[in-house]
């Protein structure tokens, strides 16, 4: 779109960065330089910073901002060099759509890049209306903020636009030439290798390193933190954790409950990470996942475990057992015995646990404890269910199943136009009638039945707070066009 435009005495800008000469940033070897640094980077975020301090080097420009567009829209990502300037910022910063920028509009439809002058090579304020010079609102936009010259090339990263790199030369440069619109294009063409390689690289540690259902690190992950942990010499802790109850949840509300649970307690998992510097957290495979450590004393890591396994507790009565093993207490040892170690501790806590609920079992039989077991169990129970009738009073009925000893539930509905209920889903294996009793809500077309202990309170309290948590579980979920049964 540009014409010959003879040019003043060129002086680099950006000379001496990093220790190179304005001759060694310029041209084709400020290109190769850039090329360079482009091969070393190993994040999107690097790619960009590089392609812009380039632009500044090579093409000579007073600042440079490298912009992504998406949905029409461009956002500046990093400029450089930083400016307090608010006239060049509001050129080089500003976000903006196609629709108010017809350059931005051509340079989508067209990949082409794109050039504006606010003044001629004489230094003389061009005309208005004078197509030479380039887009009128990209000329005015100069003309404002009192920059001379401007030149903007695509950054186009598998067959679509990614974004732009814009540069802009003051007075005391020439103006941008049609070589310069060469150099840019050739300058945002390996930027767009380097994000698409960059991109490349984190999509394949992704599914090379990550567990597909909960996004944590995987098996392999795990195994290289805990060798790199050890190979410093600092404490390496191992943490081995199991969920309790997701065969239950898997077998009562169907798979896709039981991927929710193990997703919750990936949550849980990346919690305890955060608090703990330097952890890695990992899914094993199945229901067991480990936290890895380095440099952090056991009494610190069972503590932030113990703190964020309280405070965010699982949905539908599930439970994490975990347990630690330590280099402070094993000494030096290969990973895998300390893995070993750490599930051996784990299978203890899961016996203690499970004698701890035996032991615990005779207190519902006190209405008042009762009660309050069964509402926080509850609650969390139908707060964590797909937002439906069905699933909402699936997810109470096992809740309070286990809560009250029991061990089998049903969710029925009444047929439209008559009193026959049909079972919609049920849980658990029935028990001998002498061993359990049968407690029935119910709440409008919908009866819940759950099978308790005959030793839990079942009194005026308990079927209150049953009826309470129906009727959330109902009323709660949404219009009748978003209500299931399925």
């Amino acid at each position: 779109m540009m014409g010959s435009v003879t040019r003043r005495a060129a002086t680099a800008k950006g000379a001496h960065r990093g220790g190179l000469s304005a001759a060694d940033l310029g041209g084709v070897r400020g290109l190769a330089v850039a090329a360079h640094r482009f091969d070393a980077c190993r994040r999107v975020e690097e790619v960009v910073e590089a392609a812009a301090q380039a632009a500044v080097d090579v093409l000579g420009a007073d600042a440079c901002a490298v912009a992504r567009i998406t949905q029409e829209t461009s956002r500046v990502v990093h400029l450089d060099p930083p400016t307090n300037d608010p006239r060049w910022h509001q050129f080089l910063s500003t976000t903006y759509r196609a629709d108010d920028r017809p350059a931005l509009r051509a340079l989508l439809r067209n990949r082409e890049s794109w050039v504006a002058h606010a003044f001629d090579a004489h230094g003389r304020s061009v005309r208005p209306g004078d197509t030479s010079a380039g887009d009128r609102v990209e000329v005015e936009m100069l003309r404002e903020v009192g920059a001379a010259s401007a030149l903007t090339a695509p950054v186009v990263v598998n067959d679509a636009v990614w974004g732009q790199i814009t540069v802009v030369r003051d007075f005391d440069s020439p103006l941008f030439h049609v070589d310069d619109v060469a150099t840019a294009e050739v300058l945002a063409a390996l930027a767009a290798g380097a994000i698409a390689r960059v991109d490349l690289e984190q999509q394949m540690r992704h599914i090379v390193a990550d567990d597909p259902l909960t996004g944590l690190a995987n098996r392999r992950t795990a195994d290289q933190a805990a060798e790199a942990a050890l190979a410093s010499g600092r404490e390496t802790c191992v943490v081995m954790c199991d969920v309790d109850g997701l065969k239950r949840v898997n077998d009562e509300l169907g798979h896709d409950a039981g991927d929710d649970l193990l997703r919750a307690v990936a949550d849980v998992l990346r919690r305890a990470a955060d608090a703990i510097p330097g952890a890695t957290a990992a899914r094993i495979g199945g229901d067991e996942f480990c936290l890895v450590t380095v440099d952090q004393p056991r009494e610190v890591v069972a503590t932030a475990m113990a703190t964020t396994v309280a405070k965010f507790p699982l949905p539908h009565g599930a439970a994490i057992s975990y347990g630690v093993a330590s280099t402070a207490v094993m000494g030096s040892v290969e990973a895998r015995h300390l893995f070993r170690r750490a599930d051996q501790a784990q299978y203890q806590a899961k016996r203690r646990r499970a004698r701890a609920r035996a032991r615990t079992t005779p207190p519902i039989s006190d209405p008042v404890q009762a009660v309050e077991r069964l509402t926080a169990g509850g609650a969390v129970a139908i707060g964590a269910a797909a937002p439906a009738v069905v699933p909402r009073l699936c997810a109470f009925a096992a809740a309070a199943t286990e809560t009250l000893g029991g061990d089998s539930w049903a969710v029925r509905e009444r047929m439209p136009g008559s009193q026959r209920f049909t079972t919609v889903a049920r849980g658990g294996s029935p028990a001998d009638a002498s061993e359990t009793r049968l407690l029935t809500v119910e709440r409008d077309e919908w009866v819940v039945e759950v099978a308790v202990a005959a030793a839990a309170s079942t009194g005026r309290q308990v079927q209150t707070a049953l009826r309470a948590l129906v009727a959330i579980a109902v009323d709660g979920a949404g219009t009748p066009e978003s209500v299931g049964t399925d």
